[in-house]
């Protein structure tokens, strides 16, 4: 897979359109109100609160700029079409560190899903990265910074 290409599942995609609109017909308003305000205010070389606004907006559209970025790169995967024995995007698997009686969860997915509280890693992070084409069984190496890491997968499965 291409590094300029995004893979996001459509639910993925879906909320980050979401939230651009969002940032857009919501947020970006409010923000030009309070600049049309300062604005109205007079002398703006020490009005505060233009200033304050102009800044604000130059964040938001960055924000804004972005998340039309990342779905600009998007490939919509779907990941029940994808090999179900082995770690591609979408797999929910089960590791076990070397060195550790506790078993890990993680579901590899897209731009806009991560969620590391729940387990849900970038499929293009060095963690996921590490485990795709893995198979149940298999040994897995991740350099991270600092250190190797080492699992052994327990179960890959994929939600139907």
């Amino acid at each position: 897979m291409s590094s300029d290409v995004i893979p996001m599942t459509r639910e993925g995609y879906n909320k980050i359109k979401a939230e651009v609109e969002r940032l857009e017909n919501e947020e970006m308003p409010i923000i030009l109100e309070r600049l049309a305000n300062a604005r109205a205010e007079g002398d703006l070389k020490e009005n505060a609160e233009y200033h304050g606004a102009r800044e604000s907006q130059g964040l938001l559209q960055a924000r804004i700029n972005e998340l039309k970025v990342k779905l600009s790169r998007a490939t919509i995967l779907d990941p029940s079409a994808m090999p179900q024995d082995e770690i591609r995007f979408g797999a929910k698997i089960k590791v076990r560190k070397t060195g550790s009686k506790k078993a890990e969860e993680y579901t590899l997915v897209g731009a806009g899903e991560e969620d590391y509280d729940v387990g849900k890693i970038l499929v293009t992070s060095p963690l996921a990265q590490g485990f795709l084409g893995k198979k149940k069984g298999d040994v897995v190496k991740i350099q991270v910074p600092n250190r190797l890491l080492e699992f052994t997968v327990l179960e890959v499965s994929y939600e139907q």
